[in-house]
């Protein structure tokens, strides 16, 4: 490839920095090296070349002061200093060989990388580096790693491959590079060929270079790969076993996470900030609330200062655990917080049923100077759909782009369908779709079918079901609505169509679970299934107590939610074996007076358990907390926090 000149900026020294400094000294001055050396640590770049440049060439040279100021170049990030030390080396003869040492050339190219000057970084390394055939592993690594951080993970690669080809043997530096790159690209064919590079190796591979591997592993998915290299590991570190935790977590073993760090913990390893962040996303997913609180009085005690990140990670946790008291309290104690803290205290509020706080904290936001951004309006109007408040949602649409430049997404304008659609509006969300600048997406679509299901539109709904069937035709979702519509409406024909397009394509339904933590552990339960716990003494007992209260304030059953043609017996004892409703009963067994109830289920809460978890609610004088696919139920004396609009 051809390589550009180099352009040399215009450099304006003064040559009195010497002889100013003797002039205001009475004592001798000090020998030159000891003089750069001392204001380098210092952090005085702009006197530390002053000195370097009236020199001259009367000084000899010394590559450690060099090096020294080149440390502090990249530390402060200083290109301007960079530029003329680099000028300094290249326009004295006397020096210019200094430019051929790989430690010189090495950190010139990262000072010049770390400053987002990658071309100029490439032209050091091709003029300087390319020319000598014996430079050494360190300069081509210092290239690659440039281009690594900057996201060109193939271009680092390439840099990687180049090395080879000079027949330069990798080491450790070399091998860490290329597997973080290798990450980077999700490249697991390239990857296993570095391992095996690494596995060949005379030199035995450090802790570095496992880790790396790790990484790359659990980034490609390989979760076997992740277990045999750990296990296979001479030793292990705090990112050795974050590595596994992700892994864990990638793979969508959660509770194998929580197991791997408690293990980790009982070793004495020691954790990091990502350790927290990671454990922390876990707790947000499962509801885990009691872990995370745990978590949280470790960080307090810690006497390392948690970064913005974890406290984000602390604020995600609370909010999507349902406890936005503690949300708030450690938002309101951040020293700084950025647009994501802000955003995330907005989402919980919002999927809490609390959108009159929601919208309070936004304009608190906006008031102290922080924009918001294309997630802050999807929260606020995903909050607005889902708590029936149309206009408003329809106001802040209007206003993303007029008062604050943002461009809507198909992810607004999906929203906004959703909106309309959920409030009757089923027409104007129909020209929403018409008028809108970008192609219909598949969650607009889904939006529209969700409407048609609320409202019992069939003929719409076949319409759209068409359009999602070609977009998505392996997302489960689309055909169970679908299905669902025609059994409101009794089209049984219907149902079983859909039904039989789901076999022929092989898509299964989405099975309903919930899940509940008590004490240490968390208990599964599965939509007609827990029959050890349903036919045991305690369980018959509790039932029983509440089937009869709850009949005695006028309860009665919803069997329109069974969508199958069976009779109405068979219904009312499905219903009863619904996951969300074990789930509950079990935390009423087994926990406390007082204590709420929080479920976790992974599917939209049905309309029937939603009315009995409101009488009950009322009769066991406990507030019982579900979190389904779309938002919290906070059920309270009888009524719930959605309104019963959701």
């Amino acid at each position: 490839m051809a390589i550009p000149a180099i352009s040399l900026p215009t450099v304006t020294t003064t040559i009195t920095a010497t002889s100013s400094f003797n002039k205001l000294n009475k004592t001798p001055p000090k020998p030159f090296n000891t003089n750069l050396k001392s204001l380098t640590k210092s952090g005085k770049l702009n006197d530390a070349l002053l000195l370097l440049e009236s020199q001259k060439n009367s000084q000899p040279e010394n590559k450690e002061c060099y090096l020294n100021l080149l440390h502090a170049c990249i530390s402060q990030k200083s290109l301007e200093h960079g530029h003329r030390l680099y000028l300094h080396l290249l326009l004295n003869p006397n020096r210019s060989k200094l430019l051929n040492d790989p430690l010189i050339l090495s950190k010139l190219i990262t000072l010049f990388s770390v400053c987002d000057q990658l071309d100029e970084a490439r032209r050091v390394f091709v003029h300087h580096g390319l020319e000598n055939e014996d430079q050494p592993e360190s300069v081509w690594v210092a290239m690659a790693i440039g281009y690594s951080k900057k996201g060109f993970f193939r271009e680092a690669l390439l840099i990687y491959c180049q090395m080879l080809f000079k027949s330069i043997e990798p080491g450790n530096f070399a091998f860490s590079m290329a597997v973080k790159a290798c990450s980077g690209l999700s490249d697991l064919k390239v990857g296993r060929g570095i391992h095996a590079q690494i596995i060949k190796a005379v030199k035995e591979p450090d802790q570095v270079v496992f880790n790396a591997i790790l990484g790359m592993y659990s980034e490609c998915g390989c979760f076997e790969d992740v277990l045999k290299v750990f296990e296979e590991m001479p030793e292990r570190n705090v990112v050795s076993w974050n590595s596994l935790i992700a892994g864990f977590v990638k793979k969508g073993q959660v509770f194998e996470a929580f197991e791997t760090f408690r293990r980790m913990q009982r070793d004495g390893v020691g954790y990091s900030w990502v350790t927290f962040t990671t454990i922390l996303a876990v707790c947000s997913q499962v509801t885990y609330l009691y872990y995370g609180r745990e978590l949280h009085s470790q960080i307090v005690k810690s006497t390392k200062v948690p970064d913005l990140v974890l406290l984000n990670s602390l604020l995600d946790m609370y909010a999507k655990c349902g406890s936005m008291e503690y949300c708030r309290r450690v938002f309101e104690k951040m020293k700084y917080k950025d647009i994501t803290s802000w955003n995330t205290v907005i989402n919980g509020y919002a999927i809490n049923g609390l959108m009159e706080e929601a919208m309070k904290l936004f304009h608190d936001m906006v008031g102290s100077g922080v924009r918001p951004d294309g997630v802050t309006f999807i929260t606020l109007l995903s909050g607005c759909s889902h708590a029936g408040l149309a206009d408003l949602g329809e106001e802040l649409f209007e206003s993303m782009s007029g008062d604050f430049g943002i461009r809507p997404s198909s992810e607004h304008y999906a929203c906004l369908v959703d909106l309309l659609g959920r409030a009757g509006k089923i027409k104007e969300a129909l020209q929403v779709v018409e008028k809108m600048p970008v192609k219909p997406s598949g969650s607009i679509w889904g939006s529209l079918l969700n409407s048609c299901r609320l409202y019992g539109n069939v003929s719409l709904a076949e319409l759209v079901a068409e359009q999602l069937f070609e977009m998505e035709p392996n997302n489960c979702g689309n055909y169970v609505i679908l299905s669902n519509i025609y059994a409101n409406a009794g089209m049984w024909e219907g149902v079983k169509k859909v039904r039989e397009m789901m076999e022929n394509r092989g898509i299964k339904k989405e099975a309903g679970c919930s899940w509940i933590q008590v004490r240490n552990r968390v208990h599964k339960f599965m939509a007609g299934g827990g029959f050890e716990f349903r036919n045991s003494d305690e369980y018959k007992e509790v039932w029983d107590e509440l089937s009869e209260a709850i009949d005695k304030m006028g309860y009665k059953p919803d069997t329109r939610v069974v969508l199958h043609d069976v009779n109405e017996e068979t219904k009312a004892a499905w219903i009863c074996g619904h996951s969300e409703r074990l789930a509950a009963v079990f935390g009423l067994i087994h926990t406390g007076s007082g204590i709420p109830i929080r479920v976790t289920k992974n599917l939209r809460i049905c309309a029937d358990c939603h009315s009995w978890m409101k009488f009950v609610s009322e009769i066991a004088r406990r507030k019982i907390i579900v979190r389904d696919t779309n938002r919290f139920h906070h059920f309270d004396k009888g009524l719930c926090s959605c309104n019963d609009y959701w």
